[in-house]
């Protein structure tokens, strides 16, 4: 169990204990190495200063994929790399990830011709080890719009077709942290470093605020790592001495249409009048368009779409989509994520490397930035080896997360779970609820969706329905959500993809939550008027 009962618990052990290592950083990048450090015997803590994965892990395309575009800059090796690494994330946590078919249609005056994106897709295929019923084909006219009626028409000579992987972002890193805890790893959520003690001018340890309970702990380690995606720097200058290099921020955002407003059954990946690639992906009964690319200077804690982001990818939805009369008032949702990505003078964002680069102090604070949610546990990997064989550490075992099922994904995998969905969607068809909304909690949740039927048998007193109150109290139980934003954004995601159930019901989420944890009336007031303001900034 994750708790919140457990944070005094928590916050008692990391100020106790010494640690192999401390990781920074509570997104995918931080969880995969808590996760790769754990699973290896090293005893770890990781801390974040806000919810877990709210800063790029929640804000992101929400797919594992493989990096076509990257062919375009002749980065080869990223691509094989990632590529890989999409079957394994895949296998190892089936109910967050899923194929999904992506069309590339392809026009007379676009910079994608037949014969080179047949050759690029070949190249992919090969680069990375696609599966036989995966691999690409190319679809003449007729065919591509029997795929997608709505595309536009003129000059358009077919597409590529191909399989890109979508995730949960938030969820999938939820799960990599949950089983990093399996192996004993010491994770907490609003834990904020504001500085760090120092021996011989090396580092010991990092200083900690609670933001829950403004307690302040002392965490020693013998490697404190920086994962802290676009705060990097930031942690960078706490550190008594740092080199030269910088990231720079470059930001992304997504908008989100009803089915009803842009009809999209099939995943789309375009070339836009300017020549920058942009997604439209059918999710849940919604369809959302992203992402833009653009520098970003501003405080990264809590990015918002502005009206010229917006802007340009209406534009770029009704050039591809001639058919769809959409407007700004279609937007049901939106969400702008920042991409921490190795400062490259000269280039513009579409431009800089998505590598990740990994880099140590004089003092021995390791930081890595850049690098993509695709390739999370082989970065994870690749800085525990470079820790192991800097600190010697000779109880480390070797690396196992290539075959280790994450949270909710044991004994599953992409042969079995579809029978593994249906039997156990029966189960809670059997508890009161329907059979699709049983489905959908066995999807979300994969094996400890057990869990989520306990909340449902003990029954449900408020006026929320059922598999909402049971998702509700399993994220305070079981996944450490201490706000009503922790649960609408992070732990399920409807604040952007279900927008009208979270107006109809904050009041009432609010109210488990506080009676549940035990807000304050001061706390009660402000986790209110929070998630009333990420409303507000989700709404063009």
């Amino acid at each position: 169990m994750f708790s919140y009962k457990e944070r005094s618990t928590i916050l008692n052990t990391l100020n106790h204990y010494s640690f192999d290592v401390l990781v920074i950083g509570g997104g995918i990048t931080g969880a995969g190495i808590a996760l790769d450090a754990a699973s290896r015997g090293l005893s770890v803590a990781l801390v974040d200063m806000q919810d877990f994965a709210a800063g790029t892990s929640s804000r992101s395309t929400k797919l594992i994929h493989g990096g076509l575009r990257y062919l375009k800059q002749f980065e080869i090796g990223l691509v094989a790399e990632v590529g890989r690494e999409r079957e394994i994330v895949y296998e190892n946590a089936v109910h967050v990830t899923k194929p999904e078919w992506m069309l590339l249609p392809l026009y007379k005056k676009g910079t994608l011709g037949k014969f080179t994106t047949r050759a690029a897709l070949t190249l992919y295929d090969r680069l990375a080890r696609v599966r036989p019923n995966e691999r690409r084909k190319m679809l003449n006219k007729k065919e591509t719009l029997q795929k997608v009626p709505i595309l536009k028409e003129d000059g358009l000579l077919g597409a590529g077709y191909y399989v890109e992987y979508k995730t949960d972002d938030a969820r999938l890193t939820l799960e990599v942290i949950k089983k990093a805890l399996e192996f004993k790893a010491v994770c907490i959520n609003y834990a904020r470093v504001n500085g760090f003690e120092y021996k011989k001018k090396k580092i010991v340890a990092a200083n900690v605020r609670d933001e829950i309970s403004g307690i302040s702990i002392t965490i020693h380690a013998h490697q404190i790592v920086n994962a802290t995606g676009p705060w990097v720097d930031d942690v960078r200058k706490m550190d008594k001495v740092h080199n030269n290099k910088q990231v720079r921020h470059t930001k992304g955002i997504h908008i989100v249409f009803d089915q009803s407003k842009l009809p999209l059954q099939q995943a789309v990946y375009f070339e836009t009048e300017d020549g920058r690639m942009v997604f439209a992906i059918p999710r849940g009964g919604k369809t959302y368009v992203g992402t833009t690319d653009t520098f970003y200077d501003d405080d990264p804690i809590q990015p918002v779409a502005s009206a010229e982001d917006v802007t340009y990818l209406l534009n770029a939805t009704r050039f591809i989509f001639p058919k769809i009369n959409i407007t700004e008032k279609d937007i049901e949702s939106s969400w702008a994520g920042i991409r921490p990505l190795i400062f490259e003078k000269g280039k513009n964002p579409s431009e800089i490397s998505r590598k990740d680069e990994i880099w140590s102090s004089p003092s021995g604070l390791v930081t890595i930035a850049g690098g993509k949610l695709t390739g999370y546990r082989q970065m994870a990997e690749t800085i525990v080896d470079e820790i192991i064989k800097k600190h010697k550490f000779k109880h480390a075992q070797k690396s196992n997360t290539k075959f280790l099922p994450l949270s909710g994904a044991k004994g599953l995998n992409s042969i079995n779970f579809h029978d593994f969905v249906a039997n156990k969607a029966k189960e809670g068809e059997q508890l009161g609820i329907s059979y699709n909304e049983s489905k959908q909690l066995v999807e979300k949740y994969g094996t400890n969706v057990d869990d989520v039927f306990h909340f449902i048998r003990k029954g449900n007193e408020t006026n929320l329905p059922n598999p909402l109150y049971a998702e509700l109290l399993y994220s305070i139980y079981f996944e450490m959500a201490l706000t009503p934003s922790d649960f609408f954004i992070r732990r399920t995601g409807y604040l952007y993809f279900d927008m009208e159930l979270v107006k109809k019901y904050k009041d009432e989420v609010i109210e488990v939550m506080s009676n549940t944890i035990g807000y304050s009336e001061s706390e009660k007031i402000f986790y209110q008027m929070q998630l009333e303001q990420f409303i507000d900034e989700a709404t063009i």
